[in-house]
């Protein structure tokens, strides 16, 4: 049975999903739930996710929510194809853990709000950027990047010289500030310019977002 992906491609955690598959070089069937009219709290929807959120993701009788869960589910299952995204040594493979964590404990929560800002209102809704929020957002991730500028300026990736998991989860959230005002905060930091120009141009990344960032 093929895999299938039940999301949005405006949901950053859709998109984790789907470029964890791509990467890995791997079939799936996206199907879209229209969060306009609220499908992803529908019944059907529900008992795939019980907290009423995206993504869902079906792998014949295998079940899952929680893309980052669904993501590390892809990469081990499927080891064998595609990108390796999670080292077999162990130690190697603790240190990608920790820059997993770190983006969803420090840089998710520091860039949340300027996608909403900078995209979501934009594009779906035709609204201005909150110019207060956005500044006050962008000194957030200012400080966090700052910790990554460092931390790159060591290694190539995260979490070493290879690109891993913990690198693959910034990008859905990265690309939503593409092309906005605040995209310059990232090329402040030359090791995070470099880190953020090598990833949009993986294949992968071009595939599910259409097109090079650069």
């Amino acid at each position: 049975m093929a895999i299938k992906v039940y999301g949005s491609m405006f949901s950053a955690a859709t998109l984790r999903v789907l470029l964890c598959l791509a990467e890995k070089d791997i079939d799936f069937e996206l199907i879209t739930v229209d969060l306009a009219t609220g499908e992803h709290k529908k019944p059907h929807m529900l008992e795939r996710n019980p907290f009423g959120q995206i993504p869902a993701f079906e792998d014949g009788d295998l079940k899952l929510f929680e893309s980052r869960a669904i993501a590390r589910y892809i990469s081990v299952a499927y080891a064998g194809k595609g990108t390796d995204l999670i080292s077999p040594d162990p130690k190697k493979a603790a240190v990608e853990d920790v820059w997993s964590e770190v983006e969803a404990h420090q840089f998710q929560p520091a860039i949340v709000k300027l996608g909403w800002e900078l995209y979501m209102k934009r594009v779906l809704f035709g609204q201005k950027a909150d110019e207060d929020i956005v500044n006050a957002e962008e000194k957030k991730l200012a400080s966090v990047l700052d910790v990554y500028e460092e931390r790159l300026s060591k290694t190539k990736y995260l979490g070493g010289d290879s690109f891993s998991l913990a690198d693959l989860s910034h990008a859905p959230m990265t690309s939503f500030l593409l092309g906005t005002k605040t995209e310059r905060v990232l090329h402040e930091r030359p090791h995070v310019s470099a880190w953020v120009t090598d990833m949009f141009a993986r294949p992968a990344c071009v595939k599910v977002f259409g097109v090079p960032a650069y």
